[in-house]
């Protein structure tokens, strides 16, 4: 007997990865389901007070429909600009020195530092018909504020820093002589960038453009000065969400937040695919 337990202690402790794993674990669980999971629950609650067909109704009807497209359509095409411009200007940041670069570098972190209502004010004054660039574009044709254009503008906007922040730090620790090898190999520019730095950031832009996404598709302040909320046109769903507030229809508000909610998880769900599929074959490559 005495024998023994030395032996199951030791299994004991060969168990157990990290000191304290249970209470944190716990404590883990515990937080996410306060802070996330019993109010997304509670969004299900009420939302299921419509019963199927109830809901179905209020997620389909014409104009609900046309605020999802525009919310999530808007988010994926800033998203995309974003990926690709970002991840420029991160290269820029890192890779060369210039007068102003530290200030430039600080002006990308202005949207987490202005107020939503801020930007979209800003963004109109900027981009209406009178505005200081929408003067110009106007003539062109081009017409920004007040339409789905300018919704794209906004979501590009604040999702701009996700991108860049994101892949700065990749590409400050990337090994500069694998290009140096690549190029002394024979590899022009455009291969070094395909096949070397591309597949080594490839994990980083994913990730900024899934946050620049998510961060857009639930965006409100920033949008809805420069949207004009016109029905059918440029009214996106999170002000949907808060007209059915103040009508007082709390069942329908959760019914398109549900809606929302499972459209989001989706695209993440198969951004996230995407990611671990890049890192398994730059892994495999590697």
């Amino acid at each position: 007997m005495t024998a023994a337990t030395p032996s199951f202690q030791r299994a004991r402790r060969a168990r157990s990865v990290i000191p304290g794993f249970g209470l944190t674990m716990g404590f883990t669980l515990f937080y996410l389901s306060l802070i996330v999971l019993i109010p997304l629950a509670g969004v299900f609650f009420k939302s299921s007070q419509l019963g199927w067909d109830g809901f179905w109704h209020v997620v389909t009807h014409p104009r609900v429909l046309a605020a999802l497209k525009l919310s999530f359509g808007a988010a994926l095409i800033g998203a995309l600009i974003n990926a690709v411009f970002g991840t420029l200007v991160a290269w820029v940041f890192v890779r060369y020195r210039f007068f102003g670069k530290r200030f430039f570098d600080a002006v990308i972190d202005l949207p987490f530092a202005l107020p939503t209502a801020v930007a979209g004010i800003a963004l109109t004054a900027l981009y209406s018909a009178n505005g200081w660039v929408g003067q110009f574009l106007e003539p062109l044709g081009i017409k920004v504020a007040y339409t789905p254009l300018g919704v794209i503008l906004a979501c590009t906007f604040i999702g701009l820093p996700f991108v860049v922040r994101t892949v700065q730090p990749v590409l400050e620790e990337a090994e500069k002589e694998l290009e140096e090898a690549a190029a002394s190999l024979g590899a022009n520019r455009l291969q070094t960038i395909v096949r070397v730095i591309l597949p080594t950031i490839l994990p980083a832009i994913l990730t900024g453009f899934t946050l620049a996404f998510a961060r857009a598709a639930g965006e409100y302040g920033s949008i809805i000065f420069i949207a004009g909320n016109m029905p059918m046109v440029s009214e996106i769903a999170p002000l949907l969400i808060i007209i059915k507030l103040e009508e007082f229809d709390y069942a329908g508000a959760s019914a398109v937040a549900v809606a929302m909610l499972g459209l989001s998880l989706l695209l993440l769900l198969l951004i996230n695919g995407l990611q671990i599929w890049s890192r398994r074959r730059h892994g495999q490559k590697t």
